[in-house]
Formats: structure tokens, sequence, C-alpha cells
């Protein structure tokens, strides 16, 4: 069975960092492409970052380019997304997500991805 549980989310004040993660279980996380979408109240779900399975490129959106790296850990088989500079617009869940045959270009629409998390909470407020 294939599971995604995602942690690290938080309160954090502006400026501030975080790290989170996303466990996977069920399937190993370098046969596939992973990435973390995020939804803040009353928005669409919106693509953060992902890694291509193919070559482990790796694409952002433009919103956090330069702030947020995504990696994975293969023997933990772990995803991670660092988040540095935080501002208050990063507010949201943030979901990790996976499928084979996504992220070859960017993020792409999370209609795209089969299997997701649960989702952590970030909020980012003084």
């Amino acid at each position: 069975q294939v599971q995604l549980v995602e942690s690290g989310g938080g309160l954090v004040q502006p400026g501030g960092s975080l790290n989170l993660s996303c466990a996977a279980s069920g399937f190993t996380l370098d046969d596939f492409a992973v990435g973390w979408f995020r939804q803040a109240p009353g928005k669409e779900r919106e693509g953060v970052s992902c890694i291509s399975t193919f070559d482990g490129r790796t694409f952002y959106g433009e919103s956090v380019k330069g702030r947020f790296t995504v990696s994975r850990d293969k023997a933990k088989n772990t995803l991670y997304l660092q988040m540095n500079s935080l501002k208050p617009e990063d507010t949201g869940v943030y979901y990790c997500a996976a499928d084979v045959h996504v992220c070859l270009a960017g993020v792409g629409p999370f209609s795209e991805y089969d299997h997701w998390g649960q989702g952590t909470q970030v909020t980012v407020s003084s």
C-alpha cells in the first residue's frame, strides 16, 4: 500500500525556516517523481517543487525559487523541503505527492499526481 506521511509543519515568524519531511512506505521513492504542493484557504492547490524520477532534476514554483530546496534521502525513503526566508504568503497546508510520469518540465498540475499525503500545516505569522 502506497503511503506518504508529512511532518515538520508549524508556526514560524516571517524570515524564519522550516524543514518538512515526507516519509514514504509501500514503494521506493526513487522509482517515482515526487513533489510538494500547498493550499491556502480559499485558493487552489499550488505546485511548490518536484524531483524528476528520470534524471533527478528539480523544479520550483516562481514564488519559492531561491528560498526553498527539495531533496530526497534514498536510504530513509524520505522527501524533504527546506524552506528559508518564509513569508506570510507561504502559509498553507503542505502536501507531498508522487507519481511516475510527472515532473518532466515543471511541477505540473496537482491532478497529474495519484498518491498524496495527508498534509502538514505551515503558518508564517508574527
